[in-house]
């Protein structure tokens, strides 16, 4: 089996009592890796804005980080560039990278002026990524630093959209402090890719790096997690199913004609889990063990061309006890913390967005409290602080904004016990 599967509830046991009782299900899923030579090529696009407050480091940090990320491309990838202001054009059609140099000084031509159209660039970069998807790994790169002004946020959602159906991953960085995360954000978590933030110029080059790192790791594409319940057992009916590892994403969910819920999860990396969170009530069941569930994994492998494989089908138990005793499983309470995190924080925002300043400072201090329940200091640092801000009649910075919202997505890794 190329997929690592592994469905754990947050309490096996049951109690034969109650008529209906709530569980959480943690579904860990990731890539098994073949070997440690990446084989399958890449296909890689970058949508950089070249709008006139990009001038100056800014613009010349973009080409110097794109550039390096050429000098990391093997010959049999695929790369394309599309560049935006109030238009967008190709100044590098899809196509292998066995001449850097030319590709180089493509890149070296670009200068900033104009306003920004962001779902022009995102149109020619999809077309481009399409071109070369065929047995690769597709990926592209959207990085801003503005309001999408001379363009159609709408039109954004329904192109990610588009892409994601296409296989294609769409990851977006916005840089500075006044892009718009909203629209940032959905066209990452539709299109199956990543939120990054780049406050400072000479973060590009580093946030590049991550990024490339991070698709070098895809070893499955266009994977799907398929859920099976038995009759007894339903899913809560708002917002059953979310991602809350590498990042919180609410997942929307679809039931196929077999009665099973499918769930779109994208590429899968190599030794690097992805996990779903599902809200479910199960109704009362006899004493004894019970499967109530069961969990698959379908993908494509691009490294021998095929398409809807099936991972084993992995039964999920539950003890159904008359003398019952909660046993609560650390890990999965630690995803329920963080959603319970992300979601506090953007009710916080909608607070703060009617007006509610009151109510938005008290939510993130939930937040806040949520954060260091999971040991995430540094988020809880940020929750707070901004929380503080808010309570002072002080008024909270794009950037403030911008950290709250990247804290509230992600686990951070270096976290003290």
């Amino acid at each position: 089996m190329k997929v690592s599967l592994q469905p754990t509830l947050n309490d096996v046991n049951l109690d034969a009592h109650q008529a209906t009782s709530q569980r959480q299900l943690a579904v860990s899923i990731s890539a098994l890796a073949n070997n440690s030579q990446r084989q399958v090529p890449l296909n890689l696009c970058l949508i950089l804005d070249q709008s006139g407050s990009m001038k100056g480091q800014p613009i010349e940090t973009v080409k110097q980080a794109a550039q390096t990320l050429v000098d990391r491309l093997q010959p049999d990838d695929r790369l394309s560039i599309v560049v935006f202001d109030h238009r967008a054009k190709v100044i590098v059609p899809n196509q292998t990278v066995n001449n850097p140099d030319y590709i180089k000084r493509q890149i070296d031509r670009l200068y900033a002026e104009g306003g920004t159209a962001i779902d022009e660039g995102l149109k020619l970069g999809i077309e481009e990524l399409g071109k070369g998807k065929k047995e690769a790994i597709s990926q592209a790169f959207l990085l801003t630093d503005g309001e999408n002004e001379h363009g159609d946020n709408d039109r954004c959602l329904k192109l990610a959209q588009l892409a994601a159906s296409y296989n294609l991953t769409l990851n977006t960085l916005g840089f500075g402090d006044y892009w718009n995360q909203d629209i940032l954000e959905k066209i990452a978590d539709a299109g199956g890719g990543g939120l990054s933030y780049i406050q400072h110029p000479e973060q590009i080059l580093e946030e590049f790096g991550r990024l490339f790192d991070r698709i070098q790791a895809v070893e499955l594409t266009n994977a799907y997690l398929l859920l099976s319940f038995i009759p007894k057992v339903r899913l809560a009916e708002l917002k059953p199913i979310a991602q809350v590892a590498p990042d919180a994403i609410e997942l929307p969910i679809q039931q196929d004609t077999y009665g099973r819920y499918t769930v779109r999860l994208g590429d899968l990396m190599k030794d690097s889990e992805r996990v779903v969170l599902a809200n479910m009530y199960i109704s009362q069941l006899p004493e004894g063990r019970h499967t109530i569930a069961s969990v698959q994994i379908c993908y494509d492998d691009p490294s021998i061309d095929q398409t809807n494989l099936l991972s084993d089908n992995i039964p999920v138990e539950i003890n159904v006890v008359r003398d019952y005793k909660p046993v609560n499983n650390p890990q999965v309470q630690q995803y329920v913390l963080a959603l319970a995190k992300y979601r506090q924080t953007q009710l916080a925002e909608l607070k703060l967005q009617q007006g509610d300043r009151a109510g938005a400072a008290t939510m993130l201090q939930t937040a806040a409290k949520t954060a260091l329940q999971m040991g995430d200091r540094s988020a809880a640092t940020v929750l707070q602080d901004n929380a503080t801000r808010l309570q002072s009649g002080e008024e909270l910075s794009e950037s403030d904004r911008k950290k709250t919202r990247i804290v509230s997505k992600t686990i951070l890794q270096d976290q003290e016990g």
